[in-house]
């Protein structure tokens, strides 16, 4: 086998991971993962030592276009007030969940599949939560918040909660996320 077709391999194996395990969860099988990529489960155990070094590749692998799917894409809404940019995520939210195939955040869902903190796609997840707070945080500050941790905190609550919700299909959000943020912005002290 070449470098490149362990390359092509790992990519085949790595799209259908985050496509089956977003759409079915964490408990699909090796098999299925598999059949899904379209290699056997030789050449997976050649290239993850697990099905969870799988999912772990795969939730990393998606983590740019995640953090670039909530966070402003343009240099001009970087440098937006700290209110404003912190809405933004909860607009797109609100945009992606209205898609029919939305299922919710897919760490959140990872974190909540596995229950075990020390699984290697946990700490992807649990490293893509705390990035999240982070930029929430220092948006708090930048704007003024008198309680930036505490915002920030508040806001993974209503970012996580609103995202189970909207992908449990029990839930639209249409405006809710950002009205209720407005007045978590607004109680805060938020500029």
């Amino acid at each position: 086998m070449t470098t490149t077709d362990k390359a092509s391999t790992r990519d085949r194996l790595l799209d259908a991971a985050a496509e089956i395990f977003y759409l079915e969860g964490v408990s699909v099988g090796v098999e299925a993962l598999c059949r899904s990529a379209g290699v056997s489960k030789r050449s997976m155990y050649q290239l993850f030592a697990s099905k969870g070094e799988v999912l772990a590749a795969s939730l990393e692998r998606v983590l740019p276009s995640y953090e670039a799917l909530l966070a402003p894409d343009s240099q001009e809404e970087e440098a937006g007030p700290p209110r404003e940019r912190i809405l933004h995520v909860f607009e797109r939210l609100e945009r992606a969940s209205a898609e029919p195939a939305y299922r919710g955040c897919p760490y959140l869902a990872a974190l909540v599949e596995l229950k075990d903190p020390g699984h290697p796609a946990s700490v992807v997840a649990r490293g893509a939560k705390e990035w999240l707070l982070g930029f929430f945080r220092a948006r708090a500050e930048e704007g003024g918040a008198r309680d930036a941790e505490l915002l920030a905190r508040q806001l993974m609550l209503v970012f996580d909660g609103a995202s189970a919700r909207a992908g449990a299909k029990v839930e639209t959000l249409d405006g809710l996320t950002t009205t209720t943020v407005t007045a978590l912005l607004d109680a805060a002290g938020m500029r």
